[in-house]
């Protein structure tokens, strides 16, 4: 069972006892097609044999959930470091399982420190399955965190409850626009149109944009050539179980040849 590093002097009396159901984590990268590299891993919470997300999740109880949360935290941070990752760390959370940010960061401020990762390579993606009830305490965490040096991503955007009205209040780095906007996109001209539609409002918010679930090489290419060169999906790669996808470097190389050509 993997057990929190927060003590009650960090301010985390929460975090204390160790959780009752084993987990790891697997990686998928997020590419740039423009640059032909991975600039980041998202870490993905599975169980100790590979299990699904929702076997571990489904053990989350609300009693659980700021316990798991810092445990998820601090298992990313050590495997990352163990595996000698490169670039960024995508981790995600809920923001319910943040109820100060300051005082819920120092199990992994202790951790980065212990394994040496540096806290500027950390970004925390926020994962909201139901409605954001407390805007303002959700837009008090990501602009703790910018404060601290951290970047934020707002997860499945353009699905469910993360719609634009969440961008007149909060401010993320970075959007990850979800798989609902992006399947069949080389062939749907309503998707293009909403996807075009997003590339401006990024830039004109000055928030970066990362095409999720890219499932096709037509997908992946079309995204490219109208601005979405960040991506992220089983097309490139899918989530490796506690180590780091493999061969990746001439997959993109062979995109980005195509799309100079």
């Amino acid at each position: 069972m993997h057990r929190c590093l927060t003590s009650t002097e960090d301010g985390c009396p929460r975090c204390e006892q160790p959780l009752p159901f084993e987990f790891t984590m697997a990686f998928q990268p997020i590419v740039d097609l423009a640059q032909a590299r991975v600039t980041t891993h998202e870490a993905l919470v599975r169980g100790p044999n590979g299990e699904s997300a929702f076997s571990i999740l489904s053990q989350v109880t609300p009693k659980l959930l700021y316990r798991f949360d810092q445990a998820c935290r601090i298992r990313a941070i050590e495997l990352a470091s163990h595996l000698g990752m490169t670039g960024n760390l995508s981790i995600n959370f809920l923001p319910n399982a943040v109820y100060e940010p300051s005082a819920c960061i120092q199990a992994t401020l202790e951790v980065s420190r212990k394994v040496g990762w540096p806290t500027e390579r950390l970004i925390f993606e926020i994962t909201e399955t139901e409605q954001v009830q407390n805007q303002q305490h959700l837009r008090n965490i990501i602009d703790t965190y910018r404060r601290m040096g951290f970047a934020t991503a707002l997860d499945d955007f353009g699905n469910g409850y993360a719609n634009l009205d969440l961008l007149t209040v909060l401010h993320p780095d970075r959007l990850k626009i979800d798989r609902t906007l992006i399947s069949h996109c080389d062939r749907d001209p309503r998707r293009q149109a909403i996807l075009h539609s997003l590339v401006t409002l990024a830039d004109d918010l000055d928030i970066g944009l990362i095409a999720e679930g890219v499932e096709t090489r037509e997908e992946a290419l079309w995204l490219a050539r109208n601005g979405l060169t960040h991506q992220q999906g089983y097309f490139h790669a899918r989530p490796a179980l506690e180590t780091l996808a493999n061969g990746l470097d001439a997959h993109l190389e062979a995109l980005r040849e195509t799309l100079d050509a």
